[in-house]
């Protein structure tokens, strides 16, 4: 009898819906530092590329400019030099960032609500708009309370998922026990 994934890890669906929790539990009650953390793991993220492109840039296989390889190697260095030794600044600068990449959307989704020529509900783009725009202008004037503000969401949906996963995990454990036998009652 083949069995569907599910029936055989709802344990481990549990143990995942159970962490989510927690981990949303401490973005939540811990925002700056998880932005902190944030921060940094994008630095060992930019410090393993990197390098990446630098090793690449000087295999005999690549293609294309090996200048091009190597200026983006020594930018991503420099980036995670700055986010390591100073990821309170980068978490800031990051949503700084974020904030002017909502504004520029939220501009374009605006002209394209009232330039489109697609029938659609145009009031859904340029509320879409008005959101990107809020959202980044919130982003760009205050980025520390920013960067919080993404640690609180995180943990928020963290906890969302967490919740979800164990519910999936004691429905599939209901299904997996099979039906409830039921003994006859004595007429």
């Amino acid at each position: 009898m083949e069995r569907d994934w599910l029936t055989l890890g709802w344990k481990m669906l549990l143990v995942r819906g159970v962490l989510g929790i927690v981990f949303g539990v401490l973005a939540i009650v811990w925002p700056i530092h998880t932005a902190i953390a944030l921060a940094l793991l994008w630095g060992f993220w930019a410090l393993a590329d990197g390098i990446g492109s630098i090793v690449q840039a000087f295999q005999r296989e690549s293609r294309g400019s090996r200048l091009w390889l190597v200026t983006l190697g020594v930018i991503a260095l420099l980036a995670a030099f700055f986010a390591i030794t100073s990821p309170g600044m980068t978490a800031a600068t990051l949503t700084w960032i974020l904030g002017i990449w909502l504004i520029v959307r939220g501009v374009f989704e605006l002209a394209g609500a009232f330039s489109s020529q697609q029938v659609m509900p145009r009031w859904l783009l340029v509320v879409n708009g008005l959101l990107s725009l809020l959202i980044g202008v919130l982003f760009a004037a205050r980025p520390g309370a920013g960067a919080v503000s993404i640690a609180v969401l995180l943990g928020i949906s963290a906890l969302v998922w967490g919740a979800v996963l164990i519910g999936v995990a004691l429905s599939v454990r209901h299904v997996a026990a099979g039906p409830a036998e039921t003994s006859p009652s004595p007429a």
